[in-house]
């Protein structure tokens, strides 16, 4: 499961500036102390005197057990002491040592030579952000979510474009809010500038919000990735392992790729894969079921349509709309 150059050295730079903060914070913290309670400092020296001596009892051979026994004894009395400080001072025992992240591997990353769980979420967090960082997540919300471009005028008897987009902002806000490793998998199908992607980026920094790794990434994007990585031109790469492993994975404007054997296996793999593991997924995309089934093949739409809730966006180009009032 190797990560690209990039990504490791990313994830060091941020454990190493982790473990500088760290020990600095304990450096200043230690200074204060010991310029308030002189005591405390000869009592670190001394640690240190019976630590070193220890060392040389053991290499010394000759009544080294009844000599580091004695320094043991030592050792704990001046703990105790410095412990006395600490707390009159208000403050707990381990108050002087480095504050690290991770206090299984002190930052490092490593714990005997096998890589800490903290430094294998880092480096997945990295290559999260790092697909994720051409993507607008912070342009797009519910508080920017606009009904306004929608009309309110009902025809033929059916209820007006903004009652029914107002129904698909409330329950994408309601899915958003209640997100869980356990929510279904939305498809969002609807005509070109409908707000289908604004929607999706919403739900995604919900998501992001509550903790969740979200991979929000269009599919004609992701496709070339994928082949750039498979047919050998950036061997290093892991983002099909990412996209099946993320807690929420969003494929927006699926349709709009290169279509090609290696595509539409490739997306039955993500869809398919993501489901048999009930981890949601949003689709966002401007083909019809129907389409759907002639872009890719029947079981594909089969998967689609028997596993995914179905959002339909309706109305007229918002994008265009806005365009045109800009100019008036």
């Amino acid at each position: 499961m190797g990560y690209s150059r990039e990504i490791y050295e990313s994830a060091e730079r941020i454990l190493a500036e982790r473990r500088k903060t760290a020990e600095n914070t304990a450096a200043e913290r230690k200074s204060i102390f010991y310029s308030c309670y002189p005591e405390a400092k000869k009592i670190e020296s001394a640690l240190s005197k019976t630590a070193i001596a220890a060392a040389r009892a053991i290499f010394s051979g000759s009544n080294a057990k009844e000599q580091l026994t004695k320094l043991k004894q030592e050792n704990q009395m001046l703990q105790n002491r410095m412990n006395e400080l600490l707390a009159s001072a208000g403050h707990d025992p381990d108050y002087l040592e480095p504050p690290y992240v991770c206090k299984k591997c002190n930052d490092t990353g490593y714990i005997d030579g096998r890589m800490c769980s903290c430094m294998k979420k880092l480096l997945q967090a990295q290559a999260y952000e790092n697909l994720n960082k051409l993507t607008p997540l912070s342009l797009s919300t519910f508080e920017s979510f606009s009904l306004d471009y929608y009309p309110d005028n009902a025809e033929n008897g059916r209820e007006s474009p903004r009652r029914i987009m107002e129904k698909v902002f409330y329950n994408c806000q309601n899915y958003a809010r209640n997100f869980s490793l356990s929510s279904p998998s939305l498809i969002m199908q609807g005509g070109t500038g409908l707000g289908k992607t604004h929607m999706s980026l919403a739900i995604a920094n919900t998501a992001i919000q509550k903790g969740f790794g979200v991979v929000y990434c269009s599919v004609n994007n992701i496709i070339t990735q994928l082949e750039h990585e498979h047919f050998g031109r950036d061997a290093q790469g892991d983002t099909d392992r990412l996209l099946l492993e993320c807690d929420l994975l969003i494929l927006d404007d699926l349709g709009t790729e290169f279509r090609s054997a290696f595509s539409c296996a490739e997306i039955y793999n993500i869809v398919n894969t993501r489901l048999m593991t009930q981890k949601p997924t949003i689709i966002s995309t401007n083909l019809s079921l129907q389409e759907l089934q002639e872009r890719y093949t029947e079981r594909f739409a089969s998967r689609i349509m028997g596993d995914y809730v179905r959002v339909l966006f309706c109305g007229k180009d918002n994008r265009l709309q806005k365009r045109l009032r800009s100019h008036t």
